[in-house]
């Protein structure tokens, strides 16, 4: 079988050992790092989003198709480095972040670990970020993307406080911002004028594709 189609099949099963050993057979072989990951682990990826998007697959079963995948990246990471060979973050920076106030980022780290296994380069905030330093970190690292999240009602009145401030800055544009949590939903979003929304982890990497592309 070809071994870009078995990289696939590895990390739609979530085995992180056969990905490990798929990931050193490629070196070997001399094969392009980048191209293996575009076209072996990241297929296998896109296959595990639409499963669990039809209800065929479960988060848990997501989350270890994802660490399946990033154990094989961490095996070419290094030989991309060393011969420049291209990029794994074709999609740019993304700043990450649950916005102020609130102390829940299980979801926040869900989508990182989707997001950085999809072709984005991820600044990790935290939990409880002021607003004030998620825009200064995205406009120092010259973000392609915020993702800011929210679990409570009575904290997803930063968001809007986020985009005003880059609006009265005059640098929404190029500073997309895309949002989401439990209570946050897509009329909300576009009321508040974020620019993307996403109501899980699978829907935050699409968004946040598009995003960046812009």
């Amino acid at each position: 079988m070809d071994i870009l189609k078995q990289m696939a099949e590895a990390v739609i099963a979530g085995d992180a050992e056969h990905c490990v050993s798929l990931a050193k057979q490629a070196m070997e072989n001399n094969l392009d790092p980048v191209e293996v990951i575009q076209q072996g682990f990241s297929k296998g990826m896109d296959t595990v989003g639409g499963k669990f998007e039809s209800g065929e697959m479960f988060l848990p079963e997501m989350m270890q198709a994802a660490e399946a995948m990033k154990g094989g990246v961490a095996v070419l990471k290094p030989a991309i480095e060393s011969t420049g060979s291209g990029s794994l973050t074709e999609f740019g920076k993304a700043v990450l972040a649950t916005i102020q106030g609130d102390m829940h980022d299980i979801g926040k780290n869900i989508v990182k670990l989707l997001l950085s296994t999809s072709g984005f380069e991820i600044i990790d905030l935290g939990k409880d970020v002021k607003v004030a330093v998620i825009i200064d970190k995205a406009e120092e690292i010259h973000a392609d993307v915020i993702g800011v999240s929210a679990l409570m009602t009575t904290t997803m009145g930063y968001m809007p406080e986020l985009i005003q401030e880059l609006q009265e800055l005059g640098i929404k544009e190029e500073l997309p911002v895309m949002v989401g949590g439990a209570p946050v939903t897509e009329e909300w979003a576009k009321e508040i004028g974020a620019d993307g929304y996403a109501k899980d982890a699978v829907g935050a990497v699409r968004t946040a594709k598009g995003l960046a592309k812009k």
